[in-house]
C-alpha cells in the first residue's frame, strides 16, 4: 500500500473512531435515564406500550423514542401501516394515554372492534 494511501486510511480510522465513541457514550446516558425512570415507576415498560399500540394500530413499528418534555415522559412511535401510511404517535409514558397522532388515513386507523 502506498504511503499516502496508508496515511489517508489511518486518518479516516481515527476520525471515525472519534465520532463513534461520543455517540455511544451519549446513548448510554439516555438508556440509564430510561431505566431509572422505569425503576422509579415514572414510565410504563416499553413492551406494555408496544402491545397497546399494536392492538389499536396494526402495522410495523419502525421507530420508538423516549423523551422528557418538562416533567412529562413521552414515547414517540412511528408506525408503518399495511396501507403504506406512516403514523406518528405521542403517548404519555407514565400512563399510556395517547397524546397525539399524525398521519394519513386517520379515520381508518382504529378498527371498530378496537375502539375504546
Amino acid at each position: 500500500m502506498a504511503p499516502a494511501l496508508k496515511l489517508i486510511t489511518w486518518l479516516l480510522a481515527v476520525l471515525i473512531s472519534g465520532l463513534v465513541i461520543p455517540l455511544a457514550t451519549a446513548g448510554d446516558g439516555d438508556h440509564d435515564l430510561a431505566r431509572r425512570a422505569l425503576e422509579a415507576g415514572e414510565i410504563l415498560p416499553l413492551r406494555t406500550i408496544i402491545e397497546r399500540v399494536e392492538y389499536d394500530y396494526p402495522g410495523q413499528i419502525i421507530e420508538v423514542e423516549l423523551e422528557r418534555d418538562d416533567d412529562l415522559w413521552i414515547y414517540e412511535i412511528e408506525l408503518l401501516r399495511s396501507t403504506g401510511a406512516l403514523l406518528k404517535l405521542k403517548i404519555d409514558a407514565g400512563n399510556g394515554t395517547l397524546l397525539g397522532i399524525k398521519g394519513r388515513d386517520l379515520e381508518r386507523t382504529i378498527s371498530p372492534e378496537h375502539e375504546h
